[in-house]
């Protein structure tokens, strides 16, 4: 693990939007293709906003989710909403997008159509990441139902449910996030930072994320 430390987070969103389109750009000069993993929530909207302006040729990038709620795209909650707002805009408006979320009551109806849409498309050529305070990364979250399966399991995608997640969600793999090409993880705050530290000491059933952390960088800003 590798952790970079910001002055403020204003700083840390311009740079990590930086650092991604030029990792996106290098994976196309040699690849047809290129994959970008985010995750949704408050913290990578300000990421989305300068991102999206990067000049490069979006329509040979398949933006993903790492994790989605199962909720239609309509809801405040739905991470595809908030991609669609901030990232697939402006230059990114050409991306290929491959979703998370189709209509059925729940992920299980759509799990084997939706992991054959995503398969073609890994390993992820850059993902981002962000973590909780109880240390989950992506929908997979100690205490879930699916925990073994989702940390150690060799599907791709993982249905969750969890205690103190309002609705199913749907998750990538560890299996599939460890096998990003480059991998970010973004924190702001002293308690997130008190998170990952206990993280590193913990078992990826009791932090998640830690299952993660070996060969990630992750970015950190105090505020």
């Amino acid at each position: 693990m590798k952790l970079v430390e910001y002055p403020d987070s204003e700083m840390m969103m311009i740079d990590l939007a930086d650092m991604i389109a030029s990792e996106l750009e290098n994976t196309l000069l040699t690849h047809d293709h290129a994959s970008l993993a985010v995750p949704g929530g408050t913290t990578p909207g300000p990421i989305f906003d300068n991102l999206c302006a990067a000049k490069l040729d979006w329509g040979r990038v398949h933006v993903m989710l790492t994790d989605e709620r199962w909720v239609p795209e309509t809801s405040d909650r739905s991470n595809t909403r908030l991609l669609r707002e901030r990232l697939l805009t402006d230059q990114a408006a050409k991306a290929v997008y491959v979703p998370l979320y189709a209509d059925a009551d729940t992920p299980e109806e759509k799990l084997a159509d939706l992991q054959s849409t995503l398969e073609p498309v890994l390993p992820i050529s850059v993902m981002l990441l962000g973590m909780g305070a109880d240390m989950h990364t992506a929908s997979i979250f100690p205490g879930a139902d699916k925990l073994d399966e989702a940390l150690h399991g060799n599907d791709t995608l993982v249905a969750m449910r969890a205690p103190g997640a309002p609705e199913p969600r749907i998750t990538l793999s560890a299996n599939v996030l460890k096998g990003a090409i480059n991998r970010h993880l973004v924190i702001i705050g002293a308690e997130k930072r008190a998170a990952l530290e206990r993280a590193k000491t913990l078992t990826p059933e009791e932090a998640p994320v830690a299952a993660i952390l070996p060969g990630t960088t992750v970015h950190w800003a105090e505020s």
